[in-house]
């Protein structure tokens, strides 16, 4: 998700991109950090929290459009009435307080889903601001449709907090701000062919080549080019922060310092979580990011290799206020969800009928993520803390999604041209 990760990387515990909080740190060989001082140490990280299995509403009978790019192209039909959804009371008005934050973005934003504009979103802005019971307010102001077969994955993300220190010592790995030679590259600007494509790297000569990927910033590629926020003193946290996208990190005086995405290299992200399944490291049973987690702390130099084998590599910037999502606003702790924008429009609520009843619910689509993509994929958002991790850590949800769009839209989109309805 991305809190302002330009997609905090959300993902499956397979493709890792849920992050650890609050590990305890491998032990340093000797007699401790230079100096004699204590290594400061955040708590250990809690189980994966189990679920309480639920039964999905099944989906709406259709014909998805195979290949499909956008919501309007994937095939659209109505979903049920929204009275008749297990919506409860608090579900709703967490959900009405995340409305709330999109509004302004959303009667604004260019829909790239295909089927609403700005304009269809005033009347129900309108209506949040005035306030009114949340549950009254969704089924009054909404009506829900099912895109593709609806057949829904959802996992989860959180705010890690990791242990850090102002002075580096050994084993403690830097947390580096954007470096001053890396550069953007719209490649749109060159080709129209290649319009909304992006690329970065930087200048080496007259060339313009890749960036550093992950091994080479380790070994020290940054020197002279990144200012150093700070240092991790576990590098296994630091990696899942950077998974992430945001965090907090505490120091040994006990300051927290806030920090978030700011860029990242241009290198592919590999999610480690299937390298390890793939090659028979741990088992199904041990693939939640606690499980991961503890492998990578038990096997220090094979854990360092395979870390590697992601060059992707995130850069932070500080905060000075809550975290914030794709939109640029702020997110809401079990309100938010990531989803692919070509599918849902941003700040749009969606209700999630799912085999587990922590991600069942009303949600609203607030943020990215780089392994969020295609029809009905989300991420949902927990927040900071114990319970927040141990949710998201092993979150791994399968049933039924129903976007909520404006009353009106689907008659409006029935005559349509180009929009595709099963």
């Amino acid at each position: 998700m991305m809190l302002g990760r330009g997609g905090m990387a959300l993902a499956s515990a397979l493709a890792l991109s849920a992050c650890v909080g609050g590990v305890v740190p491998p032990s340093t060989s000797g007699s401790g950090p230079a100096g004699g001082a204590s290594r400061p140490t955040t708590r250990s990280a809690g189980p994966v929290r189990q679920p309480t299995r639920a039964t999905p509403l099944p989906p709406v009978p259709s014909t998805p459009v195979a290949e499909a790019v956008t919501a309007a192209t994937a095939g659209i039909v109505a979903g049920p009435p929204i009275a008749t959804l297990p919506i409860t009371d608090d579900g709703a008005q967490r959900a009405l307080a995340a409305f709330r934050i999109s509004c302004p973005s959303l009667v604004r934003r260019t829909d790239p889903t295909g089927l609403t504009r700005g304009a269809d979103w005033k009347p129900a802005c309108d209506a949040a601001a005035r306030g009114s019971d949340a549950r009254t307010f969704f089924t009054r102001w909404f009506e829900t449709v099912q895109v593709g077969d609806g057949k829904a994955f959802a996992t989860g993300y959180f705010i890690p907090e990791i242990a850090g220190s102002r002075t580096h010592r050994a084993g403690y790995a830097p947390i580096y701000a954007r470096p001053n030679d890396l550069v953007d590259v719209d490649l749109g600007q060159f080709s129209t062919d290649l319009k909304g494509k992006k690329i970065r790297g930087r200048v080496e000569g007259a060339n313009f080549v890749p960036y550093y990927d992950r091994t080479m910033i380790e070994e020290g590629a940054l020197s002279g080019k990144a200012r150093i926020l700070g240092y991790a003193v576990d590098p296994v946290e630091l990696f899942f922060l950077q998974v992430q996208g945001s965090g907090l990190v505490r120091m040994a005086d006990g300051e927290v310092l806030r920090i978030g995405y700011d860029s990242q290299n241009g290198r592919d992200y590999t999610g480690i979580g299937k390298l390890m399944l793939d090659r028979g490291l741990i088992g199904r049973g041990e693939a939640s990011m606690q499980g991961i987690v503890a492998w990578l702390h038990a096997h220090p130099d094979e854990g360092r290799a395979i870390m590697r084998e992601n060059k992707s590599y995130v850069f932070f910037r500080v905060l000075d206020g809550p975290p914030l999502g794709a939109m640029g606003l702020p997110v809401s702790d079990q309100a938010t969800v990531a989803a692919d924008v070509r599918f849902v429009p941003l700040g749009a609520p969606v209700f999630l009928s799912m085999d587990r009843t922590d991600a069942t619910g009303l949600w609203v689509a607030q943020d990215t993520g780089g392994a969020i993509k295609g029809t009905n994929r989300f991420d949902t958002f927990w927040g900071a803390g114990d319970e927040a991790r141990a949710i998201a850590g092993g979150m791994s949800a399968r049933g039924t999604a129903f976007l909520l769009l404006p009353t009106g839209t689907l008659a409006r989109l029935g005559s349509r041209p180009g929009v595709a309805r099963p």
